[in-house]
């Protein structure tokens, strides 16, 4: 038990070790941002984010399914 808590603390040390080299490696010492709005990449291929979809859909015309007839 004891040595399973060691190996996890050990991991985890050089997880935040590693993460530490790469902020002061970086000029500006702060990670890229993870949001789909910020990436270039995504913007052109028309991938939103899903609160922009969702204003997006909610600013269209609301179809009503009570008004649409069978034909």
């Amino acid at each position: 038990m004891m040595e399973t808590v060691l190996i996890s603390g050990a991991l985890l040390a050089v997880g935040m070790v590693l993460l530490l080299v790469k902020v002061l490696g970086r000029k500006d010492g702060k990670f890229a941002s993870q949001h789909i709005h910020d990436s270039e990449a995504m913007r052109s291929r028309g991938i939103h984010c899903v609160m922009d979809q969702d204003r997006e859909m909610r600013s269209q015309k609301k179809l009503n399914i009570n008004n649409i007839q069978e034909e």
